[in-house]
């Protein structure tokens, strides 16, 4: 088959996946091994190969991030049903204001937070961000699930420790150090400048809570959505009976809990992940701390660390619930994610990477934009941020000295395109989906959309840098 008619089954196949969600209701899951089956049997793949590699695709991605999404989740409803999710937010909105808070935890997760595996940041960050929507004056959802693609996106690529970052700089033998700070103040008004475009936008009628929303079936019409039961003032919770009367439960035991006592667990799980990728980008390695800061047993250790404080917190019948809870919200969030590595490996599977870098060169006219236009391309081909970022780089880094061109200009702009378009086949996408309660359509303007906008909002900023360096 040539190249061309593997180009147009690909983007018919992706197509075909958004089109069978949004336009036909079809379940994504369903859409997304649709689209992986055709996509095999067109370009050639065989029936054999086409459903080993979809069932393989899924099976690699559960495999890789599978633990520490349940993990994750799990932690989070357990922090939900003690409070301190909530508890954390009226502090935060303290500190920064309510309508502020969608910049501030976009920039917090793109610069401080990186150290930490993406799908866990999201699942971790999630009850967060759903709690600050149900506060915010208008388009709370749309405005959250916004900061949350676009901070987590832009820091793995941009920001050193991100993974995308470390291996950008390593292909191009960017000095870390530089690549922090370049990365740092790049992420920072790229994040910034395209948070505050997509308010701009939802605020201007681009968002439908009908449509862009998932409904809450637990919900009753005029309230707002806060998971397991709603902390008050005090910090107890609110529940309602099946006689709807309303009662308060724990609220003593829950104020008398220190806040940093209830998350005590979950920022040591995340500080033994960020001292594990210290040591690996300084070439320290001791057995005990790699096995540590290995992110499944780091997540066990807070799971296992939050459990026991949530005991005594609220009880132990409380913390089975939300584990059940847990288990529930975690089931959907694996299957989506898996079958999107389904259609992710077929991408692969079929060479289009391959395809896509020898119709691409470097033009010493315009190297940091064709740079971009690479990773976008790649990216919107294979799914894979990082991948399409190494590839487009590499593809450029040969030529950076004959040019004059300095390498981190390259790395950054690697970064940025590699950010462009996330869609059905991210994983990300999917998670962002079914966390942040949002449908198929409203998940590709938060997080397709939003994270595209960073991506142009970056190169913009990085051309002017090519003309004084």
């Amino acid at each position: 088959m040539s190249d061309v008619a593997t180009m147009i089954n690909t983007a018919a196949a992706i197509l075909a996946v958004v089109v069978l969600i949004i336009r036909f209701k079809i379940n994504p899951a369903v859409s997304l091994v649709i689209g992986s089956a055709y996509l095999g049997l067109t370009a050639g793949l065989g029936v054999e190969k086409t459903v080993d590699t979809i069932a393989t695709g899924f099976g690699d991605i559960m495999a890789e991030v599978g633990l520490l999404i349940a993990f994750g989740v799990l932690m989070g409803a357990m922090l939900q049903e003690t409070g301190a999710i909530e508890r954390l937010v009226q502090s935060l909105i303290r500190i920064f204001g309510v309508n502020r808070m969608p910049h501030a935890l976009s920039l917090t997760l793109a610069t401080a937070l990186q150290s930490i595996y993406l799908d866990v940041l999201m699942v971790i960050s999630a009850p967060l961000a759903r709690n600050i929507a149900a506060k915010l004056d208008r388009k709370g959802t749309a405005r959250m699930a916004t900061a949350l693609a676009i901070g987590g996106e832009c820091g793995i690529v941009l920001t050193v420790p991100g993974v995308g970052a470390l291996a950008l700089a390593g292909l191009l033998g960017v000095p870390l150090g530089k690549m922090l700070l370049f990365g740092v103040l790049l992420v920072i008004p790229t994040v910034a400048i395209s948070v505050s475009i997509m308010c701009f936008l939802f605020d201007r009628g681009w968002w439908n809570e009908e449509r862009d929303e998932q409904a809450d079936p637990d919900q009753e019409p005029g309230t707002e959505p806060a998971g397991p039961g709603t902390a008050d003032a005090t910090g107890g919770v609110a529940t309602t009976t099946s006689a709807g009367v309303t009662t308060e439960i724990a609220a003593t035991t829950r104020t008398k809990t220190p806040l940093a006592l209830l998350l005590a667990p979950l920022f040591t799980a995340l500080v033994l992940i960020a001292v594990g990728a210290i040591l690996d980008v300084a070439e320290v390695h001791n057995p005990v701390v790699e096995f540590l800061s290995t992110p499944v047993i780091a997540l066990l250790i807070g799971l296992v660390g939050t459990s026991v404080v949530g005991r005594r917190a609220v009880g132990i019948d409380r913390i089975q619930h939300a584990m059940g809870t847990g288990f529930k919200e975690s089931g959907q969030i694996l299957i989506l994610t898996g079958v999107g590595g389904s259609l992710a490996a077929t991408v692969s599977a079929i060479g289009l990477g391959d395809i896509l870098g020898e119709y691409f060169t470097a033009s010493t006219a315009a190297p940091l934009l064709m740079v971009w236009v690479i990773a976008a391309a790649l990216h919107i081909a294979v799914g894979s941020v990082t991948i399409s970022a190494i590839t487009a780089a590499g593809i450029l880094a040969p030529v950076a000295p004959a040019i004059g061109l300095d390498p981190v200009l390259i790395a950054l702009a690697a970064g940025a395109g590699s950010l462009f378009a996330v869609h059905v086949t991210s994983n990300t996408f999917w998670l962002l989906q079914s966390l942040m309660g949002q449908t198929t359509r409203g998940t590709l303007k938060t997080c397709s959309v939003g994270v595209s906008v960073a991506s142009v909002v970056a190169i913009l900023l990085i051309l002017p840098l090519s003309v004084v360096m």
